[in-house]
C-alpha cells in the first residue's frame, strides 16, 4: 500500500474537513454579531438565548432521520443537499427583520445542518480504515474548531467593512459551492469511484470492519449498551461547546471587560486550542490502542479529557484576573475535545452499517445539552446577575461525563443486535 498511501480516501478526508470548517463558519458567526443584531432588532439576552437554542432544537429533531436518510440512500446526495439547504438559511439570516423571524430563521437552518456529521460518520465506515478511524476523526473535527476558532478574528475583520447581514450572504455561498463539488466529485463506496485503483480499494473493503450485506434493522441501535453512555458524554460536549459559540463572546466582553481584538482572539481561543486537542485525541487514543486494549485507549482520553476540562472551568470562576480567566476557559474547552475524536470514532465502530444513525443518535442528545446550554446561562445570569454559576454547572456536568466514559466498549457492535 506504500504507492497509495495519500490516495482517494485521503482526498475524502479532505473534502469533509472543508466540510467542517463551513458548519462551524456559519453556527460561530451568529455569537460573535449577537450584539449588532440584538440592538438592531431590540433583542434582550432571553430571546438571544432562545435564537441561540432554536438551532439545536431543529438539529436535535432531525439528526436521526436524516442520518437514517444518509445509511439509506447514501452521503453522496443527502449531504449534498442538506449543505445546500443550510447555506441558503445561512443567506436568509441576512433578511430577519424580528424576534419571530430570526427565531424561524435559524430553526430552519438546524434543521438543514441536522445529520451533516452523522453523514460523514457514514462516509468514514465507508472509506477509512478502522486502524485509521482515530486520527481521521482528529483531523476532521481540528478543521471544524480551526475554522470555528478564526471565526470571530475573521468576522471581527470583517465587520469593520460590512454590516452583519452582508456577512451572512458572504459565509452562505462558501457552502453552495461545497454542495455542487461535492456532488460532481464524491462516491458513496471505493469501488464506485473512478480515481481509486484497485490495490486502495481492496484494502479499504479488507480493513474497515464492515460485514457483508444487510444487516437488519437500525432500531438496534437503541439496544446496544454502549450507547447510552456515549449519548451522556455527547450532552456534555455540546453544552460546553454551546456555550463557546454563543454566549463566550458576550461573557469576556460583560464579566470580564475585554473589547476589541482582544476580545476577538479569546473568544476564538477555546476552538484554536480544541484544535491540537482534535489531534491528540484522535492520533493518540489509535496508538494507544496498539500498546493497550481499544477499550481502554479510548477511555483513557474519555475520562482524562473530562476530567481536566471540569478542573481547569472551575479554575476559571475562581480567578480575578480576567485574562488568566479567558486562558483557562480555553483550556478546559480543549480538554473536552480531547474526548471528540475517541467518541465518533467508537461510534462508527459500534454502528458498522448503521454509523450513521448510531452517530446521530449520540449527537442528538449531544444538542439536547446545545439547546439547554444557552437558555440555562441566560436564566441563571439574569437571576444571579453572577457568571460564575454556569461555569461551575458546567465543571459539574463535565466530571459526569467523565464518569460515564468508564461504561463505553466501542468493541460492542450494533450488528450483533440487528
Amino acid at each position: 500500500m506504500g504507492h497509495v498511501r495519500f490516495a482517494v480516501r485521503h482526498r475524502v478526508v479532505s473534502f469533509t474537513v472543508a466540510l467542517a470548517a463551513v458548519t462551524y463558519l456559519d453556527r460561530v458567526c451568529i455569537a460573535v454579531l449577537a450584539p449588532q443584531i440584538s440592538a438592531e432588532l431590540e433583542l434582550s439576552r432571553i430571546q438571544m438565548g432562545y435564537i441561540f437554542s432554536a438551532f439545536a432544537v431543529a438539529y436535535a429533531l432531525f439528526e436521526v432521520p436524516t442520518a437514517w436518510w444518509a445509511d439509506r440512500d447514501g452521503a453522496r446526495r443527502v449531504l449534498s443537499r442538506i449543505v445546500l439547504w443550510w447555506s441558503v438559511f445561512t443567506v436568509a439570516t441576512a433578511f430577519a427583520w424580528n424576534f419571530a423571524s430570526l427565531l424561524v430563521i435559524r430553526f430552519l437552518f438546524g434543521a438543514g445542518e441536522a445529520g451533516a456529521w452523522p453523514c460523514v460518520a457514514r462516509v468514514f465506515s465507508r472509506w477509512v480504515p478502522l486502524t485509521e478511524r482515530g486520527r481521521i476523526q482528529g483531523i476532521f473535527f481540528a478543521g471544524a474548531h480551526l475554522s470555528g476558532g478564526l471565526t470571530p478574528l475573521l468576522v471581527a475583520l470583517l465587520a469593520g467593512l460590512l454590516e452583519w447581514r452582508a456577512i451572512f450572504i458572504m459565509f452562505g455561498f462558501i457552502g453552495v459551492l461545497w454542495s455542487l463539488g461535492w456532488y460532481v466529485w464524491f462516491r458513496d463506496e471505493p469501488r464506485e469511484h473512478p480515481a481509486v485503483p484497485a490495490e486502495e480499494r481492496d484494502h479499504i473493503e479488507a480493513t474497515r470492519g464492515l460485514s457483508a450485506g444487510h444487516t437488519g434493522s437500525w432500531t438496534a441501535v437503541f439496544r446496544t449498551p454502549t450507547v447510552a453512555p456515549l449519548c451522556l458524554a455527547a450532552f456534555a460536549n455540546s453544552y460546553g461547546f454551546y456555550f463557546f459559540i454563543t454566549w463566550l463572546p458576550t461573557y469576556l466582553g460583560q464579566a470580564r471587560g475585554m473589547t476589541g481584538m482582544q476580545l476577538a482572539i479569546f473568544s476564538g481561543l477555546p476552538l484554536l486550542f480544541s484544535v491540537i486537542a482534535d489531534l491528540v485525541g484522535g492520533e493518540g487514543s489509535d496508538r494507544l490502542a496498539r500498546v493497550i486494549s481499544l477499550r481502554n485507549a479510548r477511555r483513557t482520553f474519555g475520562t482524562g479529557g473530562y476530567a481536566l476540562a471540569a478542573i481547569a472551568i472551575f479554575c476559571a470562576t475562581q480567578m480575578n484576573n480576567g485574562l488568566m480567566a479567558g486562558f483557562l476557559i480555553a483550556i478546559g474547552g480543549a480538554c473536552s475535545m480531547l474526548t471528540l475524536a475517541p467518541a465518533w470514532a467508537t461510534a462508527v465502530d459500534v454502528g458498522g452499517r448503521h454509523a450513521g444513525v448510531t452517530a446521530a443518535t449520540m449527537n442528538t442528545m449531544g444538542q439536547v445539552g446545545g439547546i439547554l446550554s444557552p437558555l440555562a446561562l441566560a436564566y441563571l445570569v439574569d437571576a444571579t446577575n453572577d457568571w460564575n454559576i454556569p461555569l461551575m454547572v458546567l465543571a459539574g456536568i463535565y466530571a459526569i461525563a467523565g464518569v460515564a466514559w468508564l461504561a463505553i466498549n466501542p468493541d460492542q457492535r450494533v450488528e450483533v443486535r440487528a
